[in-house]
């Protein structure tokens, strides 16, 4: 985020708790200054970019701080308790809060592989705490320019946890335990795209992942219970050689993902 809006020349405070990160972003002028309480008094929005506990730990005590014209958002991947705290701290000091959710990213952490449009074209969830006042989700998307996000799709907390629990924390789930296979220490020579495409998010941060998991762990228990169930149906027509319900099986997969590929094309073309 500091990398995109520094490119489109806005002036960008931050603060990371690791000194290497904020000296090698102030030494490259991607930071114009540090972030604390007296330069997030010029900001026009103010970005948490921490695990959901630590962001609404630093909202409360930045709050006091902020302009009445500021927006804060928090950009965690689940929403529930996020927006709860959120909404509450800025009931509590008169300010506007969103919940966000850039729905792009990389396998690789860390300041250096970051890179200014890493969401260029990409969608944004926002949740609004209050969808009575299109005016505030307005001005958060002027204030979003910069980033150059494809879409803004306004939906609530419990939507946005229960579908993010298929889209993105299943696919880490599934990816993660799929490279557990003894074969996977030997596929060198005998894989290609197919087998990239499904072990890129295994490389992932396990300690983010897992208050993510734990903090959405009633969805994503429920989407981990749908795959093994579908998978039993394939582990059962293997186990009895039966030709006839593997194809089924194979031809209503396919279906489902021309009618899941339709849908998105109809939606990008309205």
């Amino acid at each position: 985020m500091a990398r995109a809006y520094h490119a489109e020349g806005q002036t960008v405070y931050g603060f990371d708790i690791r000194e290497e990160t904020m000296k090698a972003a102030l030494e490259e002028k991607v930071l114009d200054g540090v972030l604390n309480e007296t330069t997030v008094q010029e900001c026009d929005l103010l970005m948490l970019a921490v695990y959901p506990r630590a962001a609404a730990e630093y909202l409360l005590h930045i709050a006091p701080y902020l302009q009445p014209d500021c927006i804060a958002i928090d950009l965690c991947g689940t929403k529930r308790w996020i927006c709860k705290a959120g909404f509450s701290i800025a009931r509590q000091y008169g300010l506007t809060f969103f919940g966000c959710h850039p729905m792009a990213g990389t396998q690789y952490s860390g300041y250096e592989n970051s890179r200014a449009n890493l969401f260029t074209g990409a969608p944004m969830v926002v949740v609004p705490q209050d969808d009575r006042h299109p005016e505030k989700i307005e001005r958060l998307r002027e204030l979003l320019e910069p980033v150059h996000f494809a879409t803004l799709t306004v939906t609530t907390a419990e939507k946005h946890d229960q579908i993010i629990a298929f889209t993105s924390q299943l696919a880490h789930v599934v990816s993660n335990a799929y490279v557990k296979s003894p074969n996977a220490q030997l596929h060198k020579g005998f894989s290609a795209g197919s087998y990239k495409d499904l072990t890129r998010v295994a490389w992932l941060n396990e300690e983010m992942w897992t208050e993510l998991f734990m903090e959405n762990r009633d969805n994503l228990f429920d989407e981990v219970e749908n795959i093994i169930h579908a998978l039993m149906e394939y582990r059962d027509a293997l186990m009895v050689g039966d030709r006839d319900r593997l194809k089924e099986l194979l031809r209503e997969g396919r279906l489902d993902k021309e009618r899941v590929d339709k849908s998105s094309e109809n939606e990008d073309e309205t």
